[in-house]
């Protein structure tokens, strides 16, 4: 790419060459133009397009009214290829439609979205390689910077180039490959200003031309206006704008108010700016003079020469004028085609709260999250409160912002608007609802020590008029005094009492509570009435806000575990990530993230577990939310590393009581595997003396292991006897048989691996084969204990615990083998997403279909897929099937 005709942007220039050079060979490629207004980004948004050989250019610009509207920008974007709509997946086709609103269909999540335009776009880049170009990607709405952002990341072999133009931060954007585009050198600066000064100018004012206007092209093109004037001080933007305002002050006053209307409707729709033109009663031909200043151009489209332009015009003019415009654009607009830019408009157009247009918006943001955009809802809603006449209903708009929000994971401004609604008249369920969200949001920002106590009182508070939703709230409050560590029996106690017949809920609380109060023995029979209607129950994306209490680790999860249940607990792990998914609920996904990547360590697939580490830290930059990162304990001690430690004393100093103890399960697993096992004994009594549902139980196994080789006979024993009230599973009962073979019923080693043999805890299954070896390497076995050594090994090195493998193969050399330690074969180097892949294409999923489980396009997968076959060492999908990775 040249940079001719664009002065001093050379570099800019090969940089957008290669991208576009790289794009056409088929590796996907994203870059962010970053610097001030009139820099030049567009310039060069203009030059990649016209550069663009042989690729087909779709461009959409954001528009700063019209961030209001969802999925608005990205429309623009798409519009050229939605005839292809019907080639994509049903679900996807299904969620690009209903985004659209060209179809009626569930709420769609942005992710879904998201694949499904990665999708459509990777379908036009088949037949001829793509430009998307973006220019003021900061006034984009919320819902497309989310999917382009998505988009944006997962470009990899597709024939596209994705250029985006940003003024400033899109924290949907941030991260992306970018350059800064700065300004002029002094020369250039001089060259280009030499080219638009007409006649004579003193060499101070050209100097201080140049020097005010720091390299930026636009202000050089339009600081020279001023200088008849003198030039004044200022930020160089508002300088600029100013610049236009001083050229549209002297046009007619119609002529003004035409370029207001412009201003004012940002789809640049010259047949509906006519229309508001006639109702305005505007002269014989208000355009003529305002053409003349080539600020702005009247086409099929209407265009202003720069974004500032538009601004100027619009902030220049008196609010009078503004409503008035928006007033006549709102009567021109078809309310049964584009209803919500109608009510924007009414809204707009309205200085005094009006309970007609509040409706309006309110009706407006129904729809928004009915197309999953929950943001868009939440702006809709408040602009409605604004607008509301009756102080009561004015804070119930607000809080039903306020909840659009906090689903959205916009968790501070949440907290913003509940201030607000607190604000308004008294009402007790209000307050009620206000206190039971307050919980909900302490709970998202990992404040559980704040989130119990607000959910408790919540619950009293909801009783007189929801009886169900109360229950239901105490058993959030319950889950939070859980993770806060806090005491327990008498909280449990104050429930409000069940419906008749009980539902899922209700037995899951019943269960917790008698687990709480009276202990293991006492619960079995509760816990397992509460799994069994857990299992059968069917719930969908509308249920997301009690998705992580019935099926998560919070109050489900639990019971599951409880129960030494691991199928159940993978299970329901799975169902929250996907119910999460599905209501593009991102805060409480992270959670399902965590749960389900600890569930896939547990099972021996560490490829697996990394996939879902990554994406909960993925959604965390998209977000601004911390990443829930629990998994990343279990995962780092059977590592071998120590994070523990920190995490332990954060979460101590913060409240977090269960994460301290979670921490210091952990800590246990990680000093056996490294054979300090009086640091294990130590971590895991102090797990034992809080105990805490769950771990009290998990940690029986690290208890005893330790004990049994810092001689702590008598911990041992009671480890066995610890467990004498558990439920019998397969899990149970391996645990069982290991604690009775540590106690000295040495053929209850090979009872354990038998158990864990029917299970999918490979890990385990490999920590059972270590336990047997060693004890008969000790016991003077050599060549038995080799065998289970080898298996305990093999095992444990697949499954992710290398200090627990290293542990295997110096018991190994031990007994005389002179075993060498694995090396990695082709298998071990897959990435955690070629692992996915490969797992799924052998269970006989197409490309298509694993892409919208791993939100990738299809192109993508079968490059995968070509990767993963060179590294195991196969050439098809049939092969796959019998490969081992």
């Amino acid at each position: 790419m040249s940079d001719e005709g664009l002065l001093g942007r050379r570099t800019e220039a090969e940089t957008l060459d290669r991208l576009l050079v790289q794009a056409r060979s088929g590796a996907g490629q994203v870059l962010v133009l970053r610097g001030e207004a009139g820099i030049g980004k567009t310039a060069l948004l203009d030059q990649v397009s016209a550069r663009a050989a042989g690729f087909r250019v779709a461009r959409a610009a954001g528009v700063e009214s019209e961030s209001a509207f969802p999925y608005a920008g990205l429309h623009q974007l798409c519009a050229p290829f939605l005839d292809r709509l019907d080639r994509l997946p049903a679900p996807q086709r299904e969620a690009l439609g209903t985004a659209f609103g060209m179809a009626a269909g569930p709420r769609p999540t942005r992710f879904m979205v998201g694949l499904a335009v990665l999708t459509l776009l990777a379908e036009v880049a088949d037949e001829q390689p793509l430009a998307c170009l973006v220019d003021d990607a900061q006034w984009l709405d919320a819902m497309s910077s989310a999917v382009l952002g998505f988009v944006a990341r997962r470009l990899l072999a597709e024939r596209i180039a994705l250029v985006f133009v940003l003024r400033e931060g899109n924290d949907y954007l941030d991260g992306l490959p970018e350059l800064f585009v700065r300004g002029l050198d002094d020369a250039d600066a001089r060259a280009l200003l030499e080219s638009v000064i007409k006649g004579p100018v003193d060499g101070r004012v050209r100097d201080r031309i140049v020097a005010e206007a720091r390299g930026n092209p636009l202000a050089l093109l339009e600081l020279p206006r001023e200088v008849a004037d003198g030039l004044d001080p200022g930020p160089l933007t508002s300088r600029i704008e100013q610049s236009f305002v001083r050229q549209i002050a002297p046009l007619p006053a119609d002529t003004r108010l035409l370029m207001l209307t412009a201003a004012a409707e940002p789809l640049g729709d010259a047949t509906l700016l006519w229309r508001a033109a006639g109702l305005l009663g505007l002269g014989a031909d208000p355009a003529a003079a305002a053409l003349g200043t080539g600020l702005i151009e009247f086409g099929a489209r209407v265009q202003f020469r720069h974004p500032l332009v538009r601004s100027a015009v619009y902030r220049s003019a008196s609010a009078a004028d503004r409503l008035r415009v928006h007033r006549a654009l709102a009567d021109v607009t078809d309310p049964a085609i584009d209803p919500d830019r109608r009510a924007w408009h009414r809204a707009q157009g309205t200085a005094a709260p009006d309970e007609e247009v509040a409706a309006d918006l309110e009706n407006s943001a129904g729809r928004a999250q009915a197309r999953g955009g929950l943001l868009a809802a939440a702006a809709f809603l408040e602009q409605a409160a604004v607008l509301t006449p009756e102080p009561g209903r004015r804070a119930s708009r607000e809080l039903a912002a306020a909840r659009a929000k906090r689903d959205a994971g916009a968790l501070d401004a949440s907290l913003r608007l509940l201030s607000a609604v607190e604000a308004g008249p008294p009402d007790e369920l209000r307050s009620a609802q206000v206190e039971h969200l307050r919980g909900h949001i302490a709970f998202d920002q990992r404040r559980v020590a704040d989130a119990a106590p607000l959910l408790f009182s919540a619950a009293r508070r909801l009783a007189p008029f929801d009886a169900d939703l109360a229950r239901e709230t105490h058993l959030e409050a319950l889950s939070a005094a859980v993770w806060a560590g806090a005491p327990l029996a008498d909280a449990a106690r104050t429930a409000p009492p069940a419906r008749v017949p009980p539902c899922a809920l209700d037995l899951v609380l019943d269960a917790l509570t008698t687990r709480i109060t009276s202990g293991y023995a006492a619960a079995v029979a509760p816990m397992t009435r509460a799994l069994d209607d857990l299992r059968a129950l069917k719930v969908g994306a509308d249920d997301i806000s009690r998705v992580p209490w019935l099926f998560g680790n919070r109050a489900g999860g639990i019971v599951a575990t409880e129960m030494w249940d691991f199928d159940t607990r993978r299970a329901f792990a799975q169902q929250q990530v996907r119910l999460s998914r599905d209501a593009g609920a991102l805060v409480q996904l992270q959670f399902a993230l965590n749960f389900l990547a600890d569930n896939e360590l547990l099972a021996g697939e560490p490829a697996a577990a990394q996939a879902l580490i990554e994406e909960d830290q993925r959604i965390s930059e998209v977000t601004g939310t911390p990443p829930v990162g629990y998994a990343v304990l279990l995962q780092a001690a059977y590592r071998g590393e120590d994070v523990a430690t920190a995490t332990r004393a954060e979460a101590s100093a913060a409240g977090q009581g269960r994460l301290a103890v979670i921490a210091d399960w952990t800590l246990a697993i990680l000093h056996n595997g490294l054979g300090r096992h009086d640091l294990a004994r130590d971590a895991a009594l102090r797990v034992c003396a809080s105990d805490t549902l769950v771990y009290s139980c998990l940690i029986t196994s690290e208890l005893a292991e330790a004990a049994s080789r810092t001689g702590d006979t008598a911990l041992v024993a009671e480890a066995l006897e610890r467990s004498a009230d558990w439920v019998d599973t397969q899990w149970s009962l391996g645990i069982k048989a290991r604690l009775r073979a540590l106690n000295g019923d040495s053929p209850a080693f090979a009872e354990s691996i038998a158990c864990f043999e029917r299970t999918a805890l490979r890990g385990e299954l490999g920590r059972a084969h270590l336990l047997y070896g060693e004890w008969l390497r000790r016991e003077g076995q050599r060549v038995e204990a080799r065998e289970h050594l080898r298996t305990a090994h093999e095992t444990l090195t697949a499954c992710g615990m290398p200090t627990f493998a290293d542990r295997a193969m110096r018991e190994l050399h031990a007994t005389g083998e002179t075993a060498r330690k694995r090396t990695a074969e082709p298998t071990d180097e897959l990435t955690a997403q070629e692992y996915q892949i490969a797992r799924l294409a052998r269970e006989g999923y197409s490309n298509p279909e694993i892409g919208t489980r791993l939100f990738i396009s299809p192109r993508t997968v079968e490059w995968h897929l070509r990767k993963v076959f060179g590294k195991v060492g196969v050439t098809s999908r049939r092969q796959l099937r019998g490969a081992k990775f």
